[in-house]
């Protein structure tokens, strides 16, 4: 039912251009006069037919390509909605997993929803895995019981389901680090981190934050490294709000930030290393900054003197974020 105004309208167009052809035909031959000056001879009548019967098939042709342009279309319908069905159920393969006891099943259904996220048919269905990722990382966990003998099996426990945690951080931020549009790239997706305690390593070192949200509001980076260093924030919306740095090794050195928000409004702790050095004082519209980080200065002495350092020599600790 949906093709019939297609095809209405490709015989209309046919009969228009075949009226055409014959008007054209009988101005060209001055056919008006014809009766009082000659007879149409035979060669010309059948001129006439053979151009009649190449409308008739031009006509036809154009019916055919819009038969095939539909078919073509329902075809893809099909085929997307086949692509949906076995991605949910993958999707649902793969959250189960996420629900297992067993640290090893979970590690599985992490890679599982990874790269169903790369595999999507859609957009919509890849932001549907990467939300579930970030709701498994604000899951509350327990705590480490520490390397007490009498606890030794909880501590294993504790390791192992840690695992699992430092997985995901790793694989969120090894996609956002890809370039937007190529193949396994997360950019342009939201990602929520809110509350988080950021308790493994996240590189984000040359990411491009641009047409998305991501929230870091309330999350904890404590002990463990991780890095902005070199990386974009343009057009979209970035909080750091109430987010907690008290540890660890947190560089912004490099980073660019121009358009869209950027917000470290209530954000406890001392500034990020090389956060003031590349914002500046006072900041450009759209970054927000703590005031008792504002009083500090202009200039972050530390993470300038990072960012001045050699690329590939020096001393200091080793990672991928190391400035130069």
């Amino acid at each position: 039912m949906e093709g019939r105004p297609a095809l209405t309208l490709a015989f209309a167009a046919a009969v228009l251009v075949a009226g055409g052809v014959f008007y054209f035909l009988v101005v060209l031959l001055d056919v008006q006069e014809i009766g009082a000056t000659a007879k149409l001879d035979a060669k010309t009548f059948f001129d006439l037919v053979k151009l009649s019967f190449g409308v008739v098939a031009g006509a036809g042709a154009l019916v055919a390509l819009v038969v095939a342009y539909r078919r073509q279309r329902v075809d893809e319908a099909g085929a997307h909605r086949e692509a949906t069905r076995l991605h949910t159920e993958r999707f649902s393969q793969a959250v189960d997993k996420l629900g297992s006891d067993s640290p090893a099943v979970r590690l599985g259904g992490v890679h599982a929803l990874a790269g169903l996220a790369d595999d999507a048919p859609d957009n919509s269905l890849r932001q549907t895995c990467i939300d579930v990722l970030c709701a498994y990382l604000q899951l509350p966990f327990t705590p480490d019981p520490g390397t007490d003998p009498a606890h030794q099996e909880e501590h294993h426990r504790y390791l192992a389901f840690r695992k699992v945690r430092h997985t995901i951080l790793r694989l969120i931020g090894d996609h956002y680090r890809r370039p937007k549009g190529t193949q396994r790239s997360w950019q342009g997706c939201d990602l929520d981190l809110t509350g988080v305690t950021i308790d493994g390593d996240m590189d984000f070192a040359g990411a491009t934050f641009s047409g998305s949200t991501t929230s870091f509001a309330g999350a904890t980076f404590s002990s463990w490294d991780v890095s902005f260093a070199g990386a974009t924030f343009s057009g979209g919306d970035v909080s750091f709000v109430r987010a907690t740095f008290c540890g660890g090794d947190v560089s912004f050195v490099r980073a660019t930030f121009s358009g869209g928000t950027v917000s470290f409004d209530g954000a406890i702790g001392s500034a990020p290393q090389g956060l003031l050095a590349v914002v500046g004082t006072p900041p450009p519209s759209g970054v927000t900054l703590p005031s008792a980080w504002l009083l500090v200065g202009s200039v972050d002495p530390v993470g300038l003197k990072r960012s001045l350092a050699p690329r590939n020599g020096g001393h200091g600790r080793s990672g991928p974020w190391r400035a130069g």
